[in-house]
């Protein structure tokens, strides 16, 4: 089985944990990973698994986003509304199939958002893509642990269907990729490129641009080295 995170972000009812573990363990996938759970560990969550208890024991917990995704070459996140900044955008199917052939690089990760709010713009900022489960627009409630069903049986037929395909090229760590981030944020406000009226919207657009390029380690350096170059004063023109 791939290394393929479930990824849980503030889940607010530990009923809805157990539930997603059990679907889970239904479909062969057993890395769960909670982001600031509001009630966890539980005696609700082990009781709505229903057997899938040791996906609860071995799940890992974390304090935020960033922390959840470090180690993942490629994540997806799931949301039922369009940003205003558009992610490619994928079903259900797509998204799995798109997992699946990552993961032949390294772990990947699937995030799912709180029950009420679903993910912020800010979380979704460290997706590469943005996946949507097509329901009824009269009613698009989805449960948590229903929405994590579908995704996790969706990738099981993948797998089922055969390996993806190989592919030499394995994308940079996300957190190799966030200290690139940070690094372009402090080089262009340095050199006055950054609007300070909106250095999110910017900045949001350029996340972006370069998670869809998918770099690698040694492209991730090429830039860092570009940026340090900025830095340096520029030598006297003659």
């Amino acid at each position: 089985m791939p290394d393929i995170r479930i990824i849980l972000v503030r889940p607010q009812h530990p009923g809805n944990v157990g539930a997603c573990a059990r679907a889970m363990k239904n479909m062969g996938l057993r890395r769960l990973v909670l982001v600031a759970p509001q009630r966890f560990p539980d005696a609700e969550a082990v009781a709505r698994a229903a057997g899938a208890d040791d996906i609860l024991t071995a799940a890992e917990i974390v304090d935020d986003v960033p922390a959840a995704v470090a180690e993942c070459v490629f994540v997806v996140a799931t949301s039922a509304r369009d940003r205003t900044i558009p992610l490619p955008r994928q079903d259900a199917r797509a998204a799995a199939a798109t997992l699946c052939a990552q993961a032949r690089s390294g772990p990947v990760g699937l995030l799912f958002g709180a029950e009420r709010t679903g993910l912020t713009n800010e979380e979704v900022d460290y997706a590469h893509a943005l996946v949507q489960i097509p329901v009824d627009p009269q009613f698009a409630s989805l449960n948590l642990a229903a929405a994590v069903q579908i995704l996790c049986y969706e990738i099981r037929c993948t797998i089922q269907a055969g390996p993806a395909p190989a592919s030499a090229h394995k994308p940079a760590s996300q957190d190799a990729f966030n200290r690139f981030l940070e690094h372009l944020e402090k080089t262009i406000t340095d050199v006055g490129f950054l609007n300070e009226k909106h250095p999110r919207k910017l900045m949001r657009r350029l996340t972006r641009l370069f998670r869809r390029a998918l770099p690698d380690d040694n492209e991730i350096q090429i830039l860092r080295g570009l940026l340090n170059a900025v830095e340096k004063p520029y030598p006297p023109r003659r």
